[in-house]
């Protein structure tokens, strides 16, 4: 496991390094930088966490940071958030921003730690909102109760300063925290993946025995890494909204 350094270190004289909690690593380009729960950067004693998990090496001029593990995935943002990858197990990606984003879900705990290079940051460009209530991104548009759903998924997320980890509700505490019946819940969460899979957002889609906590995961991730919702939203959760 790699020694944490100070912001400072961090930045003079190196290309890239990592910031997890408040703990910063160098990166070295001769050798690959691992994390997981046995790694240079060891995450958490996380029992769903894979022991190596991502790996970001230097390869012909790049830093690319790669999945090596089996069975969970990963959302790469810039910090605008308008650029957003999906890392599947085996999958790898080039990091090309001054500042990269990453959130990852293991049970029914999720992490975010960032990547730091001397590459250019790309330009910003949020959400549309409507004086209406409803958020449109891209093609897709949210009605109020939509947005509130994925509120309530991705509140400990939004609460949290800085990378850090936090939990992801059961659709049962978040129907409750909406003062909602589970089945009304359930039916506007599939609605919401729904309509952000015909946009083109991957890992929300599943047929029956998926598994519910992944795709709760992987909505809250999209939705913060976008800033589809943020901390500023928070207030919506206590509006009262339609029945629609």
């Amino acid at each position: 496991m790699s020694e944490p350094i100070t912001q400072e270190e961090a930045r003079p004289g190196s290309s890239a390094s990592v910031e997890f909690i408040g703990e910063w690593y160098r990166l070295d380009p001769s050798k690959p930088f691992e994390i997981g729960r046995e790694a240079d950067l060891d995450i958490d004693d996380n029992q769903y966490l894979h022991r190596r998990f991502l790996s970001i090496q230097f390869v012909d001029g790049l830093w690319w940071l790669s999945n090596v593990g089996s069975r969970l995935s990963a959302s790469v943002s810039d910090p605008s958030g308008t650029m957003q990858a999906w890392l599947a197990p085996g999958a790898r990606l080039p990091i090309v921003f001054a500042l990269t984003t990453i959130v990852f879900t293991a049970g029914p705990t999720s992490y975010e730690f960032t990547i730091h290079t001397d590459a250019p940051a790309f330009v910003d460009s949020a959400p549309q909102r409507s004086p209406s209530g409803e958020t449109t991104v891209g093609a897709v548009t949210f009605t109020l109760s939509q947005r509130q759903l994925i509120l309530a998924l991705a509140e400990p997320m939004l609460k949290r300063e800085g990378t850090a980890t936090s939990e992801i509700p059961s659709s049962a505490n978040a129907a409750n925290r909406l003062g909602w019946a589970l089945s009304r819940f359930n039916r506007k969460l599939d609605n919401v993946c729904d309509k952000l899979s015909r946009a083109g957002v991957d890992g929300l889609r599943g047929g029956a025995g998926a598994l519910a906590t992944n795709r709760r995961a992987r909505l809250v991730e999209y939705a913060v890494l976008s800033r589809l919702v943020t901390k500023d939203d928070l207030p919506l959760l206590d509006q009262s909204a339609d029945e629609d």
